[in-house]
Formats: structure tokens, C-alpha cells, sequence
């Protein structure tokens, strides 16, 4: 883990998307910390596309109905929320440096969220990064009963339907892995990564040598995104139409999938 500060980079979003595409991401040890840290895991949670797993009983409270999934329509709410103390966890990573990066992200189309409302109110969601055919989720939130894993399911048929190949979570918790999320190496998530992204084998993996030091190398200016992935299509996020219904999203997601296998 090294501190961004102290390999002397201007952390701007295009800086940022280059540290995506080798593999790294961002963190702050608290709110109140001003300091910014690349991460570079050892170990890589990712979600499978093609082997997700819902629980029965969310795949019931899905077809039942009852909410409303937006997608991209209130970005500081949804940073808000996965920002917010809560039972378990008084202290948040995101702070204020990481709230004004991936709100430019958002504003240039490569940070998503995907909102779960009831009665008009924002109960639960999530955000990530979109960059070539690969999405970083990076936080979640829930204020009702399954709204963090309703989000998690909408986002996944999205994911599916508009061509991407990697889902990463960063870190595989009990939450992530009743649907199947996984760990591999760092050398196979670069691998999964390169595919993805649509470079040549090793051409990513620049942050093998050092992560801080291959994103110091990265030039501050320049669309990052137009480099990686520019070999094959982009993922496309708003392929999927926002009507689609509840017994079509878990059909989407059932696709070479395990939907509805567990008694849970």
C-alpha cells in the first residue's frame, strides 16, 4: 500500500482510470484523512458473470416487486449512503478527495450507480467504475431489507446483457460470496483484467514492477480510458433498457448462471 502523496502524482480522473486499467485502485484510511493510498491486493475478489448465484428467497423478493431500480440518476446520494455510518461501522473510507474523483468519473461517463427506490426515497445502491469490459463495484448501501443485493442483481443482468467479462469486488466478503464471488491471484486478475480491457498479454500488467510508480509514469492529461480497451468493444452500460422487468432481469442473470439453487 503506498500513498499517492508520496510518489508525487496529481490524482485527476484520467490518472485514476490509468490506475484501473493496471489493476489498482484507490482507498483513505478514514473520512477524516485527507491521504489517498493505492491498493494493490495480493488476493482479487471478483464476481464470475457466468457462474452467479442468487438465493431463492431474493430472487422471490425481486419478482415481487415493490421498488423502483434507477440507474445513474442520483450519484451524491448514493456516495452519501455508502459514505454513512452504520450498526457495525462508524468510520468511512471515502472521503472527501474520493467523493470529488469519482463524481468527475460520473461526469464523464465512467462511474455508474445503480439505485434502489421505494416510495421515492433512496433505500440502498451501489457505484462503480466502467472501463473497457471490465466494472470495479466500489461500495454499497442498504437502508431497507435486500436493497444492496437487489442493486447487486440489477447491476450484474446490466453487466450481462451489455457485453462485459469482469465484475471486480475488490475484496470477497460473506455478503458477495453467497453469489458466488470468488479470490484469485494477482496474476490472474491482471490476466482477466487484459482480456477485458482488450490489450496484449502483460502490456497491463505494468503494476507487477510497482503500482504507485506505473501510475506516477502515466502522463496527468489524455483520455486513460481511450488507450485500454481501444483493441476490442467497450462494455456498454446503457444497452439494457430501464424497463425492463423484474422476471427479466433474474432470467438475464440465470443465463449459464445458478439463480434460484440455494433454499436460503
Amino acid at each position: 500500500m503506498t500513498s499517492i502523496d508520496n510518489v508525487m502524482v496529481e490524482i485527476t480522473p484520467q490518472v485514476l482510470l490509468k490506475a484501473y486499467a493496471c489493476g489498482i485502485f484507490p482507498m483513505a484510511e478514514s473520512a477524516d484523512d485527507n491521504a489517498l493510498y493505492w491498493i494493490e491486493p495480493e488476493h482479487r475478489g471478483i464476481l464470475p458473470l457466468d457462474k452467479v448465484h442468487v438465493p431463492r428467497s431474493l430472487a422471490r423478493t425481486i419478482r415481487r416487486g415493490g421498488f423502483e431500480v434507477k440507474i445513474d440518476h442520483d450519484f451524491e446520494a448514493v456516495i452519501e449512503g455508502c459514505a454513512a455510518s452504520r450498526t457495525g461501522r462508524r468510520s468511512t473510507w471515502i472521503n472527501a478527495r474520493i467523493r470529488g474523483l469519482y463524481r468527475d468519473l460520473f461526469a464523464l461517463g465512467h462511474c455508474h450507480t445503480v439505485e434502489v427506490w421505494q416510495d421515492d426515497k433512496l433505500v440502498g445502491g451501489l457505484y462503480g467504475v466502467h472501463l473497457g469490459r471490465a466494472f470495479f463495484g466500489e461500495s454499497m448501501f442498504s437502508n431497507a431489507r435486500d436493497a444492496s443485493k437487489i442493486a447487486l442483481v440489477y447491476l450484474i443482468a446490466r453487466l450481462k446483457y451489455g457485453g462485459f467479462t469482469l465484475l471486480d469486488t475488490q475484496f470477497v466478503t460473506g455478503h458477495l460470496a453467497r453469489f458466488g464471488a470468488i479470490e484469485v491471484s494477482r496474476q490472474k486478475f491482471q490476466r482477466l483484467l487484459e482480456g477485458a480491457l482488450g490489450v496484449s498479454q502483460g502490456s497491463a500488467g505494468a503494476a507487477a514492477g510497482g503500482a504507485a510508480g506505473a501510475v506516477a509514469a502515466a502522463p496527468g492529461g489524455g483520455a486513460a480510458g481511450a488507450g485500454a480497451g481501444s483493441g476490442s468493444a467497450a462494455g456498454s452500460f446503457s444497452a439494457l433498457s430501464g424497463g425492463v422487468s423484474p422476471g427479466g432481469v433474474l432470467q438475464l442473470v440465470s443465463q449459464t448462471s445458478k439463480t434460484g439453487c440455494s433454499t436460503a
